[in-house]
């Protein structure tokens, strides 16, 4: 089949040159089954009328798309990994595959994870589990479903490979992911060149990414470019952190090589979402410190710009530097509070009585520890929905004393132009959500008996949530 005539290939990547990538050759995998693909993404980027036969032969043999890469390209950058520098990294198991527009002309990747054994493999296989397929799709999904800018899991196909893996039963199934995502330009990047002294590198990285990504803030003088670059930068990765502190969600790896600077949430691993308002709550097992806990999000984030800005010396003075960072906090407080305001499907009124409701919001969640999806189904609209957070399951939390201040503070909102409180998501008794024991309840049946009926519902139900809160 044809593709779609709004198809629209590139090849940007490759104008960077060889110190920013080594081409590959995908593994070659003994089995090919097709068990998720996104049509609504690859309807934005004309590849929605692949055949399934086709689509597999892209995304799980990845034969080259039109007029695109002819071989993939496993990209180079080093990173902070807890806050310990590694300069051996790169793409490990996964590599960028092909480069496109999508339907806003903006320039996206489609990339892997789990296509095989790459320069920077080190001494791992280079592969994916199911599992671990399985959980970036309901990551990416569930977090655009509640807004907030991430990758898009394009493809998921299983592989026929038994993985041996310390963290989960073994042996294990495979798989191999795409996600289509708003650059792989990471800070790791950055600090690649810097930790070669190669300014001449840096300077190229930085026009490269602003012509291709945020034309807006370009400077004919370097070191002005650099400062705005910072700038930008620092407002993107603001926003994507308090877009994730309003959706619950922790990340549990915020490493610099898993930070893009355009400010997609990208790559998930032990990723969780909060049963309750807790700061101290941790995604990965092995962060025994809490350093990426939900509540130092924030924090971890701004350290990692802080390094992208120590990427910039060489280019630029420090004090323009520190004075561009300074843009995080301020972006990072304004953001959470639209976020917030968003997810409670009311019209923003003005900064003071925003704020206002989402401190009394907040201090409500903190308090009583309600369940932190049910609150926001249940007062999505406003004081318009007072009839039906009545039959909540949390209906008795909302009867303690501290919840006065919320309702005190709704008073003057109405519901969000477009928002439709009779839509049939709102006549559920409980919230869509993704607690771990959820996730590892859609896992079982896959795992026991290759049963995805229950995962495929799950999806059906974000898609549900997605299209009622219209935050996506």
């Amino acid at each position: 089949m044809p593709l779609s005539p709004s198809y629209r290939a590139s090849t940007s990547h490759a104008a960077l040159g060889p110190e920013f990538y080594d081409v590959v050759a995908a593994a070659v995998f003994p089995d090919h089954i097709l068990r998720y693909r996104n049509q609504r993404a690859a309807k934005t980027v004309g590849l929605d009328t692949l055949s399934d036969e086709e689509w597999i032969a892209h995304f799980g043999r990845f034969v080259p798309l039109s007029a695109n890469f002819e071989q993939p390209l496993a990209l180079r950058y080093h990173g902070h990994q807890f806050r310990v520098y590694n300069p051996e990294l790169g793409d490990g198991r996964g590599f960028l595959f092909a480069q496109l527009y999508d339907d806003k002309g903006r320039l996206l990747d489609l990339a892997t994870k789990g296509s095989g054994k790459t320069p920077w493999s080190r001494t791992a296989d280079g592969r994916l589990t199911l599992k671990g397929g399985v959980r970036e799709v309901l990551a990416t999904s569930m977090l655009e479903a509640l807004g907030v800018d991430t990758s898009k899991t394009f493809s998921l196909v299983e592989t026929g490979e038994a993985l041996e893996r310390g963290d989960e039963p073994s042996p294990t199934r495979s798989s191999v992911m795409v996600r289509l995502s708003h650059s792989h330009i990471r800070i790791g990047t950055f600090q690649r060149q810097a930790f070669h002294r190669s300014t001449e590198n840096i300077v190229k990285l930085l026009d490269y990414t602003i012509k291709t990504y945020m034309p807006d803030v370009w400077r004919d003088d370097v070191p002005a470019r650099a400062v705005t670059f910072l700038e930008e930068v620092c407002r993107r990765v603001a926003r994507v952190g308090a877009q994730w502190m309003a959706a619950g969600f922790v990340h549990g790896v915020l490493n610099t090589d898993n930070i893009n600077v355009t400010g997609e949430s990208f790559d998930y691993g032990p990723w969780r979402f909060l049963p309750m308002l807790d700061p101290a709550f941790t995604a990965a097992y092995f962060d025994e410190t809490g350093l990426y806990a939900y509540g130092r999000q924030p924090d971890a984030l701004f350290w990692n710009v802080t390094r992208l800005a120590e990427c910039l010396l060489g280019i630029t003075d420090q004090p323009s530097l520190e004075k561009a960072l300074g843009v995080f906090e301020p972006t990072i407080r304004q953001e959470f509070t639209s976020a917030m305001v968003k997810r409670l499907g009311v019209q923003s009124l003005d900064a003071v009585r925003d704020n206002e409701l989402v401190r009394a919001l907040w201090i409500f969640l903190s308090e009583t520890k309600a369940p932190f999806e049910q609150t926001f189904f249940d007062w999505f609209g406003g004081l318009a929905s007072s009839e039906r957070a009545a039959s909540s399951p949390s209906k008795d939390f909302y009867a303690n004393p501290a919840f006065s201040g919320v309702r005190d503070a709704l008073k003057d909102f109405v519901p969000r132009d477009g928002v439709d409180l009779n839509h049939a998501y709102f006549s559920k008794p409980a919230a869509c959500s993704m607690l771990i024991e959820e996730v590892e309840a859609i896992w079982k049946p896959i795992a026991d008996s290759d049963d995805w009926s229950v995962f495929y519902a799950k999806l059906k139900a974000i898609d549900e949530m997605r299209e009622a809160y219209g935050l996506a």
